[in-house]
């Protein structure tokens, strides 16, 4: 088995921490001195040789990449001319692991995942390993403990089998974040779990699937396929990567291929993805106020205040989240933090590129 880990995206809902020259799975996020891409690199180190790892991610991340995991080979940190999104991504690093190995089993893996029991993750890969040698498209899907509004959902349907105490169940359908009467009913029901955006299946079956239902995308990939290890491999991907539609790997395939499976596990697991999720993972004080960096307040509450080069000093505030850089500061109440993302887009509409 080889781990893809996909590293291109650029962190929006984490501004002004995360930036387009220094994305999230860059940063050192706690102040403790590892990045959620070291981390993820992390926990595969007992499971693989660093050379079966490969990082996919955008060309100007490719230095920061290289400098943080320098035991990655320099051939496997592949590098997109521009993001085109998940599935672009994960076509382009199977067309590099299929001419490597023909049988290639791949785990697709985001760079910005914290994962609270890695013994159990790399566990429960191994299973999706053998499942996914059997043609399936794997999953993993989350236990929720609670109606998170921010997550996927995945409906489990009949169970197939039971691999080292891992239950392995066909999927019914995937749901895009709904509305919190609906993952309410979902947690409910023990039906539905998070979707991980974590796949594990043979590069010659995402390949096949591709081929069905994104043409234009195989079509780029084929051609890529046919000068790999080439001097014309950059020329090529560079013309055709523009022609490639952007797209998900959720609703591009997952949501229309016929054959996929999900094993429900749990293991601790939090999508890094806003500073709501952020404060999650780290300690709060008694007034459960989440801190990093320099901090005063008085009757302060249920706050996030992120500050590592600035005194931030709050006075009878609640449910908020601060943030300060050394040339930003956000403030938003805790339940918006999923809108950072818009901000940042009226940000570039308004011209402040130097704040992204």
């Amino acid at each position: 088995m080889y781990a893809v880990v996909l590293a291109g995206g650029s962190g929006k809902r984490l501004w002004p921490l995360s930036r387009k020259e220094c994305p999230k799975q860059l940063v050192d996020m706690a102040c403790e001195d590892r990045t959620l891409l070291q981390e993820t690199f992390a926990r595969l180190e007992a499971l693989m040789p660093a050379s079966d790892v490969y990082i996919i991610t955008a060309e100007q991340y490719v230095g920061g990449t290289r400098e943080q995991l320098p035991s990655v080979p320099e051939p496997n940190i592949l590098a997109e001319p521009e993001g085109r999104g998940s599935a672009p991504a994960i076509g382009l690093a199977a067309v590099h692991l299929k001419h490597r190995d023909p049988e290639a089993i791949m785990a697709c893996l985001p760079a910005d995942h914290h994962i609270a029991q890695p013994e159990r993750f790399r566990e429960v890969l191994v299973v999706a390993e053998q499942v996914a040698q059997q043609g399936h498209l794997v999953t993993l899907g989350m236990k929720p403990d609670c109606a998170h509004t921010g997550y996927g959902y995945i409906e489990i349907g009949e169970e197939l089998t039971d691999i080292g105490g891992h239950t392995i169940h066909r999927a019914l359908r995937f749901t895009e974040k709904p509305d919190e009467a609906a993952a309410k009913r979902f947690v409910e029901g023990a039906r539905h779990f998070w979707n991980s955006g974590m796949f594990i299946w043979k590069a010659s079956t995402i390949l096949h699937e591709i081929e069905k239902h994104l043409p234009r995308l195989h079509s780029c990939l084929a051609e890529l396929d046919q000068v790999l290890g080439t001097e014309d491999e950059r020329e090529v991907l560079e013309r055709t990567w523009p022609q490639v539609e952007k797209e998900t790997i959720d609703f591009g395939i997952m949501e229309e291929a016929e054959d996929v499976v999900v094993i429900p596990v749990e293991m601790g697991w939090s999508d890094v993805g806003s500073w709501a999720s952020v404060a999650e993972l780290l300690p709060c004080d008694g007034d459960g106020n989440v801190v990093v960096g320099h901090y005063l307040g008085l009757e302060t509450r249920n706050s996030v205040i992120y500050s590592p080069h600035h005194l931030v000093a709050t006075i009878g505030i609640e449910d908020l989240i601060v943030v300060a850089t050394e040339d930003a500061i956000l403030v938003c109440p805790r339940d918006r933090a999923q809108e950072v993302k818009a901000l940042v887009e009226r940000l570039d509409e308004e011209g402040w590129q130097e704040c992204l």
